[in-house]
């Protein structure tokens, strides 16, 4: 049986692929803990005087609070360092900041590019590091997705879940893999050019056959892989670095879209909707302005109508980042 509050201490979270089913869960069920702690007012300040180097090469509103205000209720000190002010592989390589940071810090988060990098600084800092999100994986978010389907469904294993978009990003890998050691029956619904690469189906349906127990299913046809789905999930159609392509994401991922019709397609009337967000889902921004004024879209990826509809659980989803980063933080640091 896994003890949460020992079989973490001094680990890196760098990817879901690293844990075994049971740990995953653990770390699900740990979140949920703190979640009610919080509510209820009850501290947990389980890293007391510890201090955290938050490094962000990309930008992000959920990742960044969520770490912030985690590392606070945890009684932690958060050191916020954005793009211009790190030097990972500029003037100083990864190694060296990593030996640096770990020198000075308890716990390191990483969101940017390099998946390597993150890596890295797991390899070299001598503390634990967190993986906020690069281009190959995003396991906090995982946990956060997980925990909503747990809160909506009682259970994990089973579960029918849909993700309809590009299949080439973090999110369709992390979800493929995640999915598949958490015994779901995972799908991925998105155009040929953009499926998974073939290591990542590879080691979803090996994760799945070993160790989950559920099913993979990649595939083109959008009603193939909704029917009977129990969560629909989504992300842009064009990730931070690729604001180029959004003519040709357009043309190729409209057919995915996460619409009324294509929610009724499920055959069930208890189907929830994610999305990591931000959503495209109005012209309320200046890319929804640009977009709509170009291709004369007034959404994307998603439809308002089930953007706000009661099917959709984004800002539960959205607010147990906080709870499972701070279940991350506190089972690899925490002293309890």
């Amino acid at each position: 049986m896994v003890d949460v509050r020992k079989d973490f201490k001094g680990r890196s979270f760098l990817a879901i692929k690293d844990f075994t089913k049971e740990e995953f869960f653990a770390l699900i069920d740990f979140a949920a803990e703190l979640k009610a702690a919080k509510k209820a007012g009850v501290p947990h300040r389980y890293c007391e005087g510890k201090s955290i180097a938050l490094l962000f090469e990309k930008p992000s509103t959920r990742t960044r609070c969520a770490f912030a205000v985690s590392a606070v209720d945890l009684g932690a000190h958060p050191e916020y360092l954005g793009a211009s002010e790190i030097q990972l592989g500029k003037k100083e390589s990864v190694e060296d900041t990593a030996k640096v940071l770990g020198r000075m810090f308890d716990g390191i988060e990483f969101r940017g590019f390099s998946q390597k990098a993150v890596e890295q600084l797991a390899e070299f800092s001598g503390v634990p590091v967190w993986n906020g999100l690069t281009d190959q994986w995003h396991p906090t978010q995982m946990l956060a997705d997980f925990l909503t389907v747990k809160e909506n469904f009682g259970r994990l294993e089973g579960i029918t879940f849909t993700y309809c978009g590009d299949g080439r990003n973090n999110m369709a890998n992390s979800l493929l893999v995640s999915g598949a050691k958490a015994g779901m029956n995972i799908r991925i619904a998105a155009p040929e050019s953009l499926h998974p690469e073939p290591w990542v189906i590879e080691l979803a349906e090996n994760i799945a056959a070993q160790e989950g127990g559920g099913s993979v299913l990649v595939t083109a046809d959008e009603s193939e892989a909704v029917a009977d789905a129990d969560v629909i999930y989504t992300d842009v159609w064009v990730s931070m670095g690729e604001e180029d392509k959004f003519a040709e994401r357009i043309e190729l991922l409209t057919p995915y879209q996460v619409n009324a019709e294509l929610m009724a397609k499920t055959g069930k009337n208890n189907t929830i909707f994610l999305h990591c967000l931000p959503a495209f889902h109005d012209i309320e921004t200046i890319y929804g302005k640009d977009v709509n004024a170009k291709f004369g879209l007034d959404c994307m990826e998603v439809t308002d109508e089930v953007f706000r509809s009661s099917a959709s659980k984004v800002f539960d989803e959205a607010e147990n980042r906080l709870h499972t980063i701070k279940a991350v933080i506190a089972a690899t640091l925490g002293e309890f």
